[in-house]
């Protein structure tokens, strides 16, 4: 597999964990083999851009470390003749790690834009990074978009161009006014709200158009092999945009900020459009396990696509989601606390600070940060506590942003305020309670304020991870300060069994935390900060890039093994021209989805439609063609009642056969049963109960009382409400089914989409094949065997057998296209199959009717109904001999609408099959 630098490897191992934990001892094997001055060289660069300025902002990067170095312990793997040449990754974010400064005409100046992505990809050495993304600036002329990006490229940058009405609606807008508030909690914008759609529509518009644009220079830069990550919220269409250029792409997306509940989710217009997007990705990531069950929450509830551990499953189609919690580079905080001007800044504050506790807050001015709840909290503990009036100072670094939004500004004035108040009510000639910073420090000064704090404080109000928390560890070897954390930061799930969780939204609770956290045990201190410290040194940033690029090449690896797997579409040409060849056909039909045309569960304004099945208006005339072909035999097999098949095919020259082939007729004749005669049915009354209770409980569901089975049916339930409350309804039914009624019961139980049916065991279209072939033969006097049979049907897979009732004798093994293409003979007769294929399922089933009691002539007595003899009763020895004479070629399985059956082949819809059967009609002989 492309991309993948161990998959040559003949003892690579075969599961997901094996390969994980293969490649993390390799990576670590990799790094304790370079010495320490050889790690300090190779981040020298890294070092130089945190001097310049440290606080990170969620959702920008930094160019990578441009060293070559070839992974060691791969050069020990490999050979030289051998050794895989390094795969390319494009990381695709809104903003480039560098930003532009025009200096003429064709002059640019770049500088460095700090974040934290990079650090986590200068560990990974085994790929070739390129960088994709907006420059920063607006450039309209050629020429400047030229030597920009000639610039750019030096440092292994692509530039992405947007306009300034683009960049206004799409970064300003839809981004940072609509999806940021949401994703924290924050609600829409109320202008955006009350207004018209027309504000809101503009702002996706141009969302959409920014996507398609960063997708066109993914695309321009693109090599077979390549590995695409795309990076937040700014880009969820990105996905989409990539695999409808290239399907083979591979894809992954990572969200740095929350993911919202389902609820808050929903709120959102565009909320079905964007998660479909984001679910085009191979591997979609997050940094914690609540935001991503949050997603696939959404894609269940609000898409009503089916949820696993896995991922989010469509048909067949799996996007594997996963928590991926980022980290820091922590050997880069250790070792600068023994750099020279680091020492020389600790030395400073601690004579600052003799004989006081320091407390530090690092955060940017920001809504979500909860700095005015931090402020506050620690003004009711010093109201609380006056004996720490001069023994405690609060640091608080705020780093102003978007300083241009009315909200942020206003946010600053509310801070500056309460500072004020506190110090003028605490404070003293000499010294004062909080010292507030508007502005940022060098990593130096950072590390150094970190080093001499004896406690940190994080209240967050909502927080993607939220890394000042790990760094405050990183720099508390010594002194091993105590750590409040908000429980609403995603860091909270990988430190909270070391750090103090608090809420923001409670100053009483913050502020206790704060007085224990002062006067905490050195021993209880030393416990909570060896914790959080193992967690930081051990779960890097390099570990968290790398641990994703191979859970993303392995997830390409398992869909590429679950896509040869899935049948192809069928050939329609070959199936036409084996049809029109054939001399005695046969073809079996099943109903819903597949003669009936597509109907939405719900109409305007929410009204139910009605969902009663009806056929496909476009097929009435092409069946009446086909069933008055006298080579042709055609049997409707359908799952529902004889007066829905009596209403929708009573006009046609046809076998139909309800209730999964209990009940059959010929359409000129009388109704007759295949059910056995010693059928128990003594538990319909005791599953009636319990589907009459789940009826009450889930408003417009309802259950189909049958001859041999009960269906209980949540289709218009899922149409009003949530299609996630009727699948827990149906999950809570079975386990009363399980536990009650059918606990000791021979029963099949089969979950359909929006369906639970209880049914006897045994009772299954393949089970009633034979039965059904048997009565047609008798009727019909075939002259010649069949030698053609095209089944076509949207069989739940407990009915799949009916698929594997007609398959040529060929190796299992085989894929479904292998199949396709082989001429083995098929049996030459039903009789001689059951001989040589004792084993199989078919003919295990053929020998349990053998041995039944279902030969006999009668009236079964729930029905009222003729009981039918059974096949081998029905035909005698010369016409069982010749009854089928088919090859692997004229034998055509096709499944509809679905990507993982049982089926030789697939049809898209039921649209596909009304074309198929007027191509077969086209080559008929009706008189």
């Amino acid at each position: 597999m492309p991309g993948n630098n161990y998959n040559t490897s003949p003892a690579s191992p075969r599961s997901r964990l094996e390969r994980l934990l293969r490649e993390r001892e390799l990576r670590k094997s990799s790094r304790s083999s370079q010495s320490t001055e050889e790690l300090r060289d190779g981040n020298k660069e890294a070092e130089k851009l945190y001097n310049d300025s440290h606080i990170s902002h969620e959702n920008e990067i930094w160019p990578p470390n441009e060293e070559d170095v070839l992974d060691r312990v791969a050069a020990e793997r490999f050979p030289s003749d051998e050794r895989p040449s390094k795969q390319r990754l494009l990381v695709v974010a809104n903003r480039l790690p560098v930003s532009a400064v025009r200096q003429g005409v064709d002059s640019w100046q770049l500088e460095i834009s700090v974040g934290g992505l990079v650090t986590a990809l200068l560990g990974i050495k085994e790929f070739d990074t390129r960088w994709i993304g907006w420059a920063g600036v607006n450039v309209t002329d050629e020429v400047g978009q030229r030597t920009l990006t000639k610039a750019l490229a030096e440092k292994k940058c692509i530039p992405v161009f947007l306009d300034e009405e683009i960049v206004h609606q799409y970064y300003n807008g839809y981004c940072n006014n609509i999806l940021w508030p949401l994703f924290h909690y924050l609600a829409l914008p109320q202008e955006d709200r009350l207004a018209t759609t027309r504000s809101f529509q503009s702002q996706f518009d141009a969302y959409k158009k920014a996507n398609q644009l960063f997708a066109d220079v993914v695309n321009k830069h693109y090599e077979e092999g390549d590995v695409v990550w795309c990076h937040d919220y700014h880009l969820m269409f990105l996905p989409k945009c990539l695999k409808e250029h290239n399907n083979k792409m591979k894809v992954g997306w990572f969200l740095h900020t929350p993911f919202p509940s389902s609820e808050i989710h929903r709120t959102l217009p565009s909320r079905s459009e964007l998660l479909r997007s984001v679910l085009t990705a191979d591997l979609v990531g997050f940094h914690t396990y609540d935001y991503a069950r949050h997603f696939v929450s959404a894609c269940t509830r609000i898409l009503g696509l089916e949820g696993t551990p896995e991922g989010v499953e469509d048909q067949g189609k799996l996007t594997r989601v996963a928590a991926f919690p980022i980290g820091i580079d922590s050997e880069r905080f250790i070792r600068a606390l023994e750099l020279p001007q680091v020492q020389d800044h600790m030395k400073e504050l601690k004579e600052r600070f003799a004989g006081r506790k320091v407390m530090l807050g690092v955060d940017r001015l920001d809504m979500i940060k909860g700095i005015p709840q931090k402020i506050l909290a620690f003004e009711k503990f010093l109201e609380e506590n006056p004996d720490w009036r001069d023994k405690v100072v609060l640091l608080q670094i705020a780093v102003p942003t978007r300083t241009d939004v009315p909200e942020y500004q206003k946010l600053t004035s509310q801070v500056h305020e309460i500072v004020g108040r506190i110090n003028g009510r605490f404070g003293t000639l000499t010294a004062v309670p909080i010292h507030h910073l508007d502005r940022s420090l060098d990593f130096h000064a950072l590390c150094a304020l970190y080093a001499v704090t004896d406690v940190a404080l994080v209240t967050s109000l909502r927080d993607g991870m939220n890394l000042v928390s790990y760094e405050f560890v990183a720099c508390q070897a010594r002194r091993k300060g105590v750590l409040i954390l908000s429980e609403f930061a995603g860091a909270a799930q990988s430190l909270g069994a070391g750090a103090i969780l608090v809420n923001p939204w409670n100053i009483t609770e913050i502020a206790a935390s704060i007085g224990y956290a002062l006067n905490m045990p050195a021993d209880e201190r030393e416990k909570r900060h060896q914790f959080n410290f193992m967690h930081v040194t051990s779960h890097t940033s390099q570990e968290w890039a790398a641990t994703f690029m191979s859970e993303l090449n392995d997830t390409i690896v398992e869909a590429q093994l679950r896509t040869s797997q899935v049948p192809p579409l069928l050939p329609t040409e070959a199936a036409v021209d084996r049809y029109s060849k054939s001399n005695n056909r046969l073809i079996i039909l099943g109903f819903n989805a597949t003669l009936t045309e597509p109907v939405d569960a719900l109409g305007r304004g929410g009204q139910i439609r009605e969902m009663e099945l009806k056929l496909h208006p476009n097929v009435r005339e092409t069946l009446k063609k086909l069933s008055d072909d006298p080579e042709t035999t055609i049997i409707v097999l359908s799952g529902s009642e004889r007066s829905i098949l009596d209403k929708n095919f009573g006009e046609f020259n046809m076998w139909l056969a309800a209730e999964n082939g209990m009940f059959l007729r010929l359409t000129t004749g009388e109704w007759m049963t295949t059910m056995p005669e010693n059928l128990n049915m003594d538990w319909i009354d005791s599953v009636k109960h319990v589907f009459e209770y789940f009826t009450e409980r889930t408003p417009r569901s309802h259950f189909d009382l049958r001859e041999i089975s009960i269906v209980w049916n949540y289709k218009y339930a899922d149409a009003i409400l949530d299609v996630e409350f009727g699948r827990i309804q149906a999950r809570d039914l079975l386990q009363h089914l399980w536990t009650g009624p059918i606990s000791n019961a021979s029963l099949d139980v089969v979950q359909g989409a929006r369906s639970v049916e209880v049914r006897a065991v045994g009772i299954s279209k393949g089970a009633a094949i034979d039965r059904i072939l048997g009565e047609i033969v008798h009727n019909k006097g075939m002259k010649e065997p069949i030698d053609y049979v095209l089944c076509i049907g949207h069989f739940l897979a407990k009915d799949e057998d009916v698929y594997k009732f007609f398959e040529p004798e060929l190796p299992s093994e085989s894929s479904p296209s292998t199949r396709a293409t082989l001429s083995n003979s098929y049996r030459p007769s039903l009789s001689k199959f059951s001989a040589s294929r004792s084993g199989s399922k078919a003919a295990q089933l053929r020998k349990q009717r053998s041995q039944s009691t279902i030969g006999r002539r009668g009236i079964d007595p729930g029905s009222g109904v003729p009981r039918l003899p059974t096949y081998r009763d029905r035909i005698s020895p010369h016409e069982g001999s010749s009854v089928l004479d088919l090859k692997g070629e004229n034998y055509f399985s096709c499944a509809v609408a679905r990507k993982r059956s049982n089926a030789r082949y697939l049809l898209k819809s039921s649209d596909d099959v009304v074309n198929l059967l007027k191509e077969l009609a086209n080559h008929s002989t009706s008189p």
